[in-house]
């Protein structure tokens, strides 16, 4: 039937008449010159006896589900990559008893393995099983897994484009004419996955046996990751002034210990979070004079490994919330059909204020999921902040991304809050996920929670590439090109425009992407630094950050001058003149200095934030107006 008795393909389009789910298969595309593309855009009935000239790929379910699992290891970061991660998943599935086939796929050294199942598998857990092994195997194309519809891979055999064919190199292709895998074994594949991801750690008494260690050395407590606490997220954008950077870090690094960060999650927030001040700077006689690079990274990671041994020491007792991981998941489904949608309309953020609105959008999903609500509180600034714009291009964007009706205006600002967004203005989330959903049986128990986690860590990786001095227009490179960079990446297969191709041009200008066999992927993150001082933007972020902290905090003051207005007082004001700055201020104090004002009496805002960056407002208080 295409094989012989040892295993090896004798004929490959028997084979795939024989393992094919549908009555067709996919044939390469071929252009007016001959060249045969990597397009499976025609159709193959199998019931022909000749094979087709040209490559051809199987589809890998039928209208009840996925009949085949074919996970692509493709070789953009190199042949040994593609290795690595085939092995990884055949020894996940020799685990669990799951008969597969691993192929070499063709010239370029990546790697097909095959998986025949009994019954059919349903798209919802096949799709989660390709984003878990994802996460694991950095060269994995998810992209067949993920639609039962179109997705299809060239079987065993094969012809490839460039020459020579798939190769088996381990295990029996009879396995695909003899399918032995049933749903069973993959929902449990799939569980010990989930359990990795989700992992807790040992009972709260354990102490610092919770504590684990990353690929670099650096500790963490195991669990999914949450948003920072209110107290650790205040801590982060508190501007210090000369008082204890210290002590603002370390309630950063607990809140985030806490919630299961990772010690790359604050290593990216050195440049811009004011929390971090300690970091950044050490305090001498004569102010605070910067740390050299090395000596940044050493500091937080002393500081951050205390945290993690005080947080595992002291576990924090609280309820366990019974409907979370379903909550979770199903606002990572809305979040991935948002994003979905957001990707399919490539064009609408590729001109004007496109490259923006989406920097933007992608902002507002990464915070609701993290809250997991579809409405969220989020001032232009701190969203500013977060994609590495101006606040006025961001207050721009969310204008719209409304009247688009990408989101809603749930809530305009109003004193101390931001506005509120709604991600979900046409309630997707109830009228469409939250019925009916049939598979839902097939996921395990804690499924929505890593799901939610896997995401969350994609969008924040997406975000840390992308916010960078170099990538912020004017006399640095644009924002499309940066949100291209931040999407080149081993397995993202996104669609492209016609503007994709000179704004590549500009990235490989800088170093910033290489071309491999299979497409173009970014350098090293660090040669963005390179970029930004060639370019003479470097520090751009950071000075933004400093403004608007210092805006935000003269807000604050003029919300505490309202409030002191409009409240019961004696009739000598016994407030000190915002330049009479106090040597020591009590702990937890509220207490504001006079607001400056002007001839007229009314608020003098230009004095008001040149005071606060004079150090008008003590730590505390300034802690009180972020």
């Amino acid at each position: 039937m295409g094989v012989s008795p040892d295993g090896v393909v004798t004929d490959a389009w028997l084979l795939t008449r024989a393992i094919a789910p549908r009555d067709h298969v996919r044939i390469a595309a071929v252009d007016a010159s001959g060249t045969i593309l990597n397009q499976y855009s025609r159709r193959w009935p199998t019931d022909r006896t000749l094979a087709p000239a040209v490559p051809w790929a199987v589809p890998l379910a039928d209208v009840e589900g996925f009949r085949l699992l074919a996970f692509d290891l493709d070789a953009k970061q190199g042949e040994p990559q593609a290795v690595i991660d085939a092995t990884a998943i055949a020894d996940l599935l020799t685990g669990h008893g799951i008969s597969h086939v691993v192929c070499r796929s063709g010239p370029s050294g990546g790697r097909h393995v095959w998986v025949a199942t009994i019954e059919p598998v349903p798209s919802a857990l096949v799709g989660l099983l390709a984003r878990l092994l994802a996460a694991r195997c950095p060269s994995l194309d998810i992209a067949p897994l993920r639609n039962a519809a179109t997705g299809c891979v060239r079987p065993p055999g094969s012809p490839h484009r460039d020459g020579g064919r798939s190769e088996v190199l381990l295990g029996d292709a009879i396995a695909l004419l003899e399918p032995s895998t049933t749903m069973a074994q993959i929902e449990r594949l799939v569980r010990e996955l989930v359990d990795a991801v989700n992992m807790t750690g040992p009972s709260p008494d354990a102490g610092t046996d919770a504590v684990r260690v990353d690929v670099h050395g650096h500790p963490y407590l195991p669990g999914s990751k949450r948003e920072l606490p209110a107290a650790s997220r205040a801590a982060l954008d508190t501007a210090v002034g000369d008082g204890d950077a210290s002590v603002v870090l370390n309630r950063v690094l607990l809140g985030a210990a806490a919630s299961h960060w990772h010690f790359r999650d604050l290593l990216q927030l050195i440049p811009t979070a004011a929390g971090l001040e300690h970091v950044r700077t050490r305090r001498t006689s004569r102010g605070r004079s910067p740390r050299p690079a090395r000596e940044r990274s050493e500091t937080l990671a002393r500081q951050w490994r205390y945290a993690v041994r005080f947080v595992a020491d002291h576990p924090r007792r609280t309820g366990v919330d019974a409907t979370f991981d379903r909550r979770a998941g199903n606002m990572t489904d809305l979040v991935r059909a948002l994003q979905e949608r957001a990707d399919a309309a490539a064009g609408r953020w590729s001109h004007g204020g496109g490259p923006s609105d989406r920097r933007v959008l992608d902002c507002l999903h990464r915070f609701a999921l993290t809250a997991v609500e579809t409405g969220i509180e989020a001032d232009t600034r701190r969203i500013a902040l977060s994609c590495g714009i101006g606040r006025e291009t961001a207050r721009v964007a969310l204008q719209r991304l409304a009247a688009d009706g990408w989101i809603q205006l749930a809530r305009p600002a109003a004193g101390v809050h931001g506005a509120a967004w709604q991600i979900d203005p046409q309630n997707r989330l109830h009228r469409e996920l939250e019925h009916g959903r049939s598979q839902a049986a097939t996921r395990p128990e804690g499924a929505g929670a890593a799901d939610r986690t896997l995401l969350l860590q994609q969008l924040e990786d997406r975000a840390a590439l992308v916010t960078h001095d170099v990538f912020t227009g004017d006399h640095g490179l644009p924002l499309a090109a940066g949100n291209l960079y931040s999407r080149l990446t081993p397995g993202s297969a996104l669609p492209r425009t016609a503007a994709d191709g000179p704004l590549l041009e500009r990235l490989a200008q800088f170093r910033l992407v290489t071309t491999a066999s299979t497409g173009p992927v970014h350098t090293d993150p660090v040669e963005r630094d390179r970029a930004a001082a060639q370019l003479g933007v470097n520090g751009r972020l950071v000075a933004r950050r400093e403004r608007y902290l210092a805006e935000r905090a003269a807000w604050g003051w003029w919300q505490a001058e309202h409030a002191w207005m409009c409240g019961p007082r004696s009739r000598a004001d016994g407030r000190a003149r915002p330049d009479q700055v106090p040597l020591w201020q009590p702990a937890g104090s509220s207490r504001y200095p006079k607001h400056p004002r002007g001839p007229d009496g009314r608020a003098d805002w230009t004095a008001a934030r040149a005071a606060v960056r004079d150090g008008a407002l003590t730590p505390a208080l300034t802690l009180l107006a972020a």
